[in-house]
């Protein structure tokens, strides 16, 4: 498996993989599939300190992550949100922890201080990952979104950079 900085080319696969987990899964909120398009814009809006990385098998692209901007204003030019996604025959690998070491190494190498994340309650994998790279769970937002007709809790975890 290679980990590498994404390319406009992968786009593609990063939207595959994106849908499949909007159709699939509440690890997002988003609710409608998302285009090229707007894959591109988002691909496109991400600098330096906001990198995007992909996990590759063969000629297969099967995993992706990336550091978002967390807000606009200037003063959380430092603070990011995290986004990991795995293809779902892949999963159970080993390939969200080597995504997760190799986004929070590039978040370090940008200047990233802060790295937040939201992990819907009850994902216990993703939960279990954040901990074991050092997020501490810093509180929950209460049935701040609803998927797949059900009402659901947001985890709010934080890793300091250092």
């Amino acid at each position: 498996m290679i980990i590498r900085t994404a390319n406009i080319k992968d786009i593609s696969s990063i939207q595959e993989i994106y849908n499949e987990a909007i159709r699939n899964t509440n690890a997002t909120f988003d609710t409608k599939e998302k285009s090229i398009d707007e894959i591109k814009d988002w691909f496109n809006s991400h600098g330096l300190k906001n990198p995007i990385i992909i996990a590759k098998e063969k000629d297969n692209i099967i995993g992706w992550a990336s550091l978002n901007k967390y807000d606009e204003k200037k003063a959380y030019s430092d603070t990011t949100e995290l986004s990991l996604y795995v293809k779902s025959d892949f999963q159970s690998k080993g390939i969200g922890k080597k995504l997760m070491e190799n986004i929070l190494s590039e978040g370090k190498k940008a200047g990233v201080h802060v790295v937040l994340a939201r992990v819907t309650a009850g994902n216990k994998i993703s939960s279990h990952l954040h901990k074991s790279f050092g997020f501490e769970k810093i509180g929950t937002l209460k049935e701040v979104g609803k998927k797949f007709g059900k009402i659901l809790n947001v985890h709010i975890y934080e890793k300091i950079l250092k």
